[in-house]
């Protein structure tokens, strides 16, 4: 049938590409876009039969992995974008592709996001980081999907959601299989690490459990994976678009924050622009209205939200396919994450 999920490129036909856009659609080319580790992404240029009513020349479509394995492992991370496009990105100021049809089916391996295209907007690079004025960018918008949703209960669990807001018992479970990766990711990539980067990591670890539970009263809707990989930028450095849902979940709102930063700057610039970095996001949110929430505050939550990074990182080590530049990305993260957890006493604070 034409109206059925795509399973493949060669599945997005005009004649469905037609059907979801109610457009005469009569040709389509289809080129690859980035690696499509969990996902495959893919351009579609379109040939019109007439009239196109307004819509554009070219698409981006996100399908499920085109291996099996990797398909069912992660649907529940098809399940969360899903849920993002069709219940929470009209909720929330977050800048993101204008969505044309998002479906999904069964457990979550049938899954379509068919997106605006993005070109000539360029994807950060992770490894090579960012500069101060396109973190700014993107400090600036992440407040547009917190401040929507600042302690609202009703997006703090819902179907779809891939992480919920934490409880005494996803915190247990949570903790317990963040120090069983811990060790995966010691035994994959400790000989690359310097010790004091080895020591904080499994030290980070181990306080998984109550750092979850800490400042529960403060949540909002959580990106979840908020990097510079999941970014594209416009030629000029001027706008930033965020993508990649697939990790959406609730809780201390600067983990997305702390993450950001402690990941996508190096060191030096990261400790010398992050007080005002904060700042700005800070100041984003009280713009959109949340209340009650002082700067000082603001701060602290960021100190303790640096866990982030390395809860991340060790999952994607020990439950991603490796990958040569997926080894060294988060080597990269790790090196500045645990650095900037030493730098601000983040421990201290658990």
């Amino acid at each position: 049938m034409s109206n059925a999920i795509p399973r493949s490129p060669e599945d997005v036909t005009p004649a469905w590409l037609g059907g979801v856009l109610g457009a005469d659609v009569r040709g389509i080319d289809i080129t690859p876009i980035g690696t499509g580790q969990t996902g495959a992404t893919y351009r579609l240029t379109v040939r019109y039969g007439g009239d196109e009513g307004g819509l554009p020349g070219t698409f981006a479509v996100k399908l499920p992995s085109q291996d099996d394995t990797v398909r069912d492992r992660v649907a529940i991370g098809y399940r969360s974008e899903h849920a993002f496009y069709a219940n929470v990105a009209d909720l929330v100021r977050v800048p993101i592709p204008r969505n044309y049809h998002c479906e999904i089916a069964g457990d979550g391996a049938e899954f379509v996001l068919l997106l605006a295209d993005m070109a000539p907007a360029e994807q950060g690079d992770q490894i090579a980081g960012c500069s101060v004025a396109e973190a700014k960018l993107a400090v600036r918008a992440l407040a547009g999907l917190h401040a929507p949703s600042w302690c609202d209960p009703k997006l703090s669990d819902f179907p779809g959601i891939a992480m919920p807001k934490p409880d005494a018992g996803m915190a247990s479970g949570m903790g317990d299989v963040a120090k069983m990766a811990t060790e995966i990711t010691l035994e994959k990539l400790g000989d690359r690490m310097s010790a004091d980067d080895r020591a904080t990591l499994a030290a980070s670890m181990a306080m998984v459990t109550p750092w979850l539970m800490a400042e529960t009263n403060r949540f909002a809707l959580l990106h979840g994976d908020y990097r510079l990989d999941n970014m594209l930028f416009d030629p000029a450095r001027t706008q930033v678009t965020i993508v990649d849902w697939q990790t959406l979940g609730s809780g201390l709102p600067t983990r997305d924050l702390a993450y950001f930063t402690g990941t996508s700057l190096d060191p030096q610039t990261r400790a010398a622009a992050e007080q005002e970095l904060v700042a700005d996001y800070h100041g984003e949110l009280c713009a959109l209205g949340v209340q009650d929430y002082d700067l000082e505050t603001c701060w602290r939550d960021y100190r303790l939200g640096m866990l982030q990074a390395p809860l991340i990182i060790v999952f994607g080590v020990a439950f991603a396919t490796s990958t040569e530049r997926g080894d060294d990305m988060m080597l990269a993260m790790a090196e500045r994450s645990c650095r900037a957890i030493r730098e601000l006493d983040t421990l201290a604070l658990i």
